[in-house]
């Protein structure tokens, strides 16, 4: 019975050993698989303006006296958006151009005054010479021509003195109209001016509200097409190419908003700066600024977050 129990032990331990063998063969066989084909790389994006946003803020503190505009307003370059008030600054520019009025009334006065002497002298000089003529036919004393004389050379004087005063009053000009242009910037520094054509996206702004130096206002939208701005994984940057077709999309979904062609891709690779939302993130991973420039710029808002499709075949 041992002898039997024994024999069949090193059947099964025969078979199991025959059974196993395919098995390490198909162990030892490599697999090759063909890389697959990538068409489309995908982004998250974000609109923006080709021109960026910009931020409205006041040069100079002051109270919101006026809001010209509202949000979603198209606005032309150099458009006020609102104004502080400037009664200071308005009473200094009115004082200027007062001081600039009386000055340019002295130069008149000290022309006319010169003109005036120079009359007199014309008749001093007539007079010097008729007294000449009669001094030389003894007609006239010494003293009588000597004062003649007198006169002439009194006169000369006073010509001169009254031109360098009207020189003087003339250079005064000047330095009062740097005055008025000063005012006037002053004054200019009171209102918030849009800085080219485009719109009006927000307003922290109201009526009444005290603003500090470069305190930022709003935000605000050059005119001009819109672009989606979107970062690639630096295992597909090489991929993408400047006149690429494109779409965008809203996230988690195949509807296609607008189509677009890439603009611009970034000559280097950098952080995630866009949709890197923890800042304790330290995952190794570079990307690249890709911008789609869209063709229908009507079906998407400014600021929305969409996915953005690169067809990179």
């Amino acid at each position: 019975m041992s002898f039997l129990s024994a024999f069949i032990i090193l059947l099964l331990t025969s078979c199991s050993s025959k059974e196993s063998k395919p098995a390490e063969q198909q162990d030892s066989v490599r697999t090759v698989q063909t890389p697959k084909r990538i068409d489309e790389v995908v982004g998250i994006a974000v609109i923006e303006p080709a021109a960026r946003i910009s931020q409205l803020s006041a040069e100079t503190g002051g109270l919101v006296k006026r809001i010209s505009v509202n949000i979603g307003d198209q606005v032309k370059k150099g458009q006020v958006v609102l104004t502080m008030d400037n009664a200071v600054e308005t009473a200094q520019l009115r004082q200027a151009n007062v001081k600039i009025s009386t000055q340019q009334d002295a130069i008149e006065t000290a022309r006319q005054n010169v003109q005036t002497l120079r009359v007199q002298l014309q008749k001093a000089e007539a007079d010097l010479k008729r007294n000449q003529t009669l001094f030389t036919g003894n007609a006239l004393t010494r003293k009588e021509l000597d004062d003649s004389q007198y006169q002439v050379t009194n006169l000369q004087q006073q010509i001169r003195a009254s031109e360098a005063q009207v020189r003087q009053a003339e250079s005064q000009i000047g330095s009062l109209r740097a005055d008025i242009q000063y005012a006037n910037t002053v004054a200019g520094l009171k209102t918030v001016k849009a800085p080219d054509n485009g719109t009006l996206l927000s307003l922290d702004a109201k009526v009444g509200q005290f603003l500090t130096s470069n305190q930022s206002i709003g935000d605000f939208a050059p005119a001009g097409p819109l672009v989606a701005v979107t970062e690639i994984d630096e295992l597909f940057a090489l991929r993408v190419k400047v006149g690429q077709k494109a779409y965008v999309r809203p996230q988690g979904s195949d509807e296609r908003l607008t189509t677009g062609t890439v603009v611009l891709t970034s000559p280097y690779l950098r952080k995630k700066s866009l949709f890197s939302d923890n800042a304790a993130n330290l995952e190794d991973r570079r990307v690249r600024e890709v911008r789609v420039q869209l063709d229908d710029p009507g079906k998407v808002i400014i600021g929305a977050r969409v996915e953005c499709v690169i067809s990179v075949n």
